[in-house]
Formats: structure tokens, sequence, C-alpha cells
């Protein structure tokens, strides 16, 4: 089939019939057109769709930071929570230390209310800023090195002032009893004639409690001629207590014991007439009078 086409010219009407390569070319324009506009449809579609990811994408991170934002308050809300506790309990502890230090009339030489921190957690609410927290924190850590610290060297010397009013020797080694004989020169009971008593013998019912008239430690305790069944302890400075005649002992050597403890039952082992407990204060090897220690007032 063969297409002719009139053209009309300066010079008339010229008649041109095309070949088949120019018919054809509407057909390629088209095609050519309809494949820029898939082209164009596809690209447009394809970025749209990165914009959705995009867009999706910063939703999803703004979500994150929201959460994030809610849980480090939260945490931060219990932690400033868990720091006015760990005050309020330091504050009390000052207070008792305080006390301590007064009981034992030291309270001139410890003070534990200085380097207390600046501004109460109490008032940390809503909008607290983290800089702020890590400063009280920082000047509590600084308190409570502050009174360790001083607990530790109020603790040594109540320590020792305990010790030495533990040690202080006063008192009779019973509770229930009568002096049954002095210190010094007596009748042996035995042979009748005048010796030298070392001690003071406490007479009393059989088997009643022997207690320590000072804390010390146990450096004998078991049979020894002519004391029976005895206990003796050191209570440092150079001065030991003895207790005869007992019944059974309640301690052992190396046993630390403090001023009233039960030490033994009192008895009639030895070289014994009836139930007493005879008691000696030495310093260093002599027997000395007990009598200044027996009646003088506790420390």
């Amino acid at each position: 089939m063969s297409v002719t086409v009139f053209i009309q010219g300066r010079n008339g009407v010229t008649r041109w019939q095309p070949s088949k390569r120019w018919l054809l070319l509407p057909i390629i324009l088209m095609a050519t057109g309809t494949g820029i506009y898939q082209y164009n449809t596809d690209r447009f579609a394809s970025q749209q769709a990165k914009v959705d990811e995009n867009k999706q994408l910063r939703q999803q991170q703004t979500q994150q930071v929201i959460e994030l934002k809610t849980a480090t308050e939260t945490q931060l809300a219990a932690l400033v929570a868990h720091v006015a506790k760990m005050q309020a309990k330091i504050t009390r502890l000052e207070a008792l230390g305080q006390q301590v230090a007064q009981n034992n009339l030291l309270d001139d030489q410890f003070d534990f209310s200085t380097e207390v921190g600046l501004g109460g957690l109490s008032e940390i609410g809503n909008g607290v800023e983290l800089s702020q927290l890590i400063d009280e924190m920082s000047k509590l850590a600084s308190r409570i090195d502050n009174n360790n610290v001083q607990l530790s060297l109020l603790e040594t010397v109540a320590s020792n002032l305990h010790i030495d009013e533990e040690r202080y020797i006063s008192g009779r080694p019973i509770d229930k009893g009568w002096l049954s004989s002095p210190y010094g020169l007596r009748n042996d009971p035995f042979s009748g004639r005048r010796t030298m008593h070392k001690g003071i013998d406490f007479a009393g019912k059989e088997g009643a409690d022997v207690t320590a008239t000072a804390a010390g430690v146990v450096t004998w305790s078991g049979s020894m001629l002519g004391y029976g069944e005895l206990v003796e302890i050191d209570h440092g400075n150079g001065l030991r207590t003895r207790y005869g005649h007992n019944k059974s002992l309640s301690v052992n050597v190396g046993d630390v014991v403090a001023k009233g403890d039960k030490i033994a039952s009192m008895g009639s082992t030895g070289r014994s007439t009836g139930p007493h407990v005879h008691y000696e204060v030495l310093r260093g090897k002599q027997q000395i009078d007990p009598q200044e220690y027996v009646y003088r007032k506790a420390s």
C-alpha cells in the first residue's frame, strides 16, 4: 500500500509519495514519547518511595528520641531519690557520730558538721540538670570520706577509753557473800601458826558465780598446788588477778573476758576448809593487798 502526499508550494502543488521509513516515523515518535513518559513516571515513583522511606525513618528516630528522653528522665528521677535517701542516712550517721563523741567527751575533737554539701537534694525536682546532680553527688562523696575518717578515729579513741575502763580493777569477785579472811598475817586454819595470807577470802554458797573484776586475757585455767581450781587473768600494765578454790571453771587459757563475766563457780578445792573464793591481785610477780581495788569505785 502506497501513500501520496500533496504539498502546496509557491510554484503550485507538488505530489510526494513517502517511503515506508517515513511512514514509520510517527509510530517511532509515539513509542519514544511513551518510553520517556514511562521513564519519568518510574523515576518519580522511585523518588517518592525514597521520600516516604526517609519520612518514616525520621518518625522512627523521633519516637526513639522521645522514648530515650522519657527513660532518661525516669532514671534520673530514680537516681535523685536514691541520692536523697543516701543523704538522709548520712545525716543520721553524722548525728549518731556526734552523739557518740559527746558521750565520750570528745565533741570538741570530732566535728561531724564540717564539709556538709550546700543545697539540699530535697529541693531537686523536675528539670534537674545532670551537672547539678553530679555536683551534689561529689559533695555527698566528700561527706562520706570525711565521716569515715572521723568515725575511724573516734572508734579507735572510744575503744581505748572503754578498754581502759574495762581494765580498771574494782569490786568483788562475787555477787553475794562475805569477807571471811583479809589480806595479811593470820593464824593458818590448818596449822594454827601465824602465816602471811596473800589475798582476800570471800565465803559464800557453793556453786555461786565467780566473776572477773576487770577485763583481760585468761593466762591460767586449771589446777594449781594449794589453790585448787584456779583462774588467772592478765589485765595489762603488769596487773593480774587470781580466783582460787573453785568448784568448776568456765573459761580457758587465751579467752578474752570482760568485767563482770562469769569465769568459775564457787567451791572448796585445794587447801580449803569450805566454799569460798581466794582472791589475789598481783603487780608484776608480787601479790599486793586487794583491798584498795575491792573497795574503790568503778571507773
